[in-house]
């Protein structure tokens, strides 16, 4: 086999088995989440379990995070006009990870009526990868504010995490992990068999010419010499 048609062939085995890698290997896994909320109102303490779900989709060097409330959450005893509610929440990080993220969205577009669960729109929010690994994604503490009042919920459950992400940092780096290049400038780096074949059978070539040139120039001397 030619060198061309040997280095082509390794190329196309190294694309065939990467592109097995990348669908053997998910890169999310989200589940609904039950997370028994007790909110501390203006009114008093109140309770309430809503279905949490997760989502990241990428977003250039990040990724956009989607947090859904599948049921209501406290109330209100009095009607709350359209604009009047602000919700805003916290998702706590873990495995690769660690802190919290801030999801926020926009007011409620209806009015809701008194004493009736607060439906909570989709709060969203860019997460930037710090490290590269498995980072989870839990719910944590729910904000609502209206009326110039704070209604602030905290899971009492210990929920599990409603999003797993594969992550990569930019630049494909990862805290604690192996440096490379730290070697003496003499190094050099090591190949693979097939390489290092290609690598000998190309120095033998140079080799195999040098010798030809050396022996070409002693005959044509030697020609000289007796003329």
């Amino acid at each position: 086999m030619s060198k061309q048609k040997r280095t082509a062939a390794l190329a196309t085995a190294a694309a065939l088995a990467g592109s097995a890698v990348l669908m053997a290997a998910p890169a999310a896994r989200a589940e609904v989440v039950d997370v028994n909320y007790a909110c501390k109102t203006p009114i008093g303490d109140k309770s309430a379990v809503s279905p949490i779900d997760i989502k990241g989709v990428k977003s250039g060097s990040g990724y956009k995070i989607t947090m859904s409330w599948q049921k209501g959450v406290s109330s209100s005893p009095v009607e709350l006009g359209k604009g009047a509610m602000n919700p805003s929440a916290t998702i706590k990080l873990g495995g690769a990870d660690s802190g919290t993220l801030s999801v926020t969205g926009p007011a409620n577009q209806e009015a809701i009526p008194a004493n009736t669960p607060i439906k909570i729109n989709d709060l969203t929010g860019t997460y930037t990868p710090k490290k590269t690994g498995k980072v989870t994604f839990t719910a944590a503490v729910l904000t609502i504010k209206a009326l110039g009042t704070t209604t602030t919920c905290t899971p009492t459950n210990s929920p599990g995490p409603s999003l797993t992400l594969d992550v990569t940092t930019v630049g494909g780096g990862g805290g604690g992990g192996t440096q490379s290049g730290s070697g003496s400038g003499s190094e050099l780096p090591q190949t693979g068999p097939e390489d290092s074949a290609i690598a000998l059978g190309t120095l033998g070539g140079t080799v195999l010419l040098a010798g030809a040139a050396g022996a070409l120039w002693l005959t044509r001397r030697g020609q000289t010499v007796r003329r």
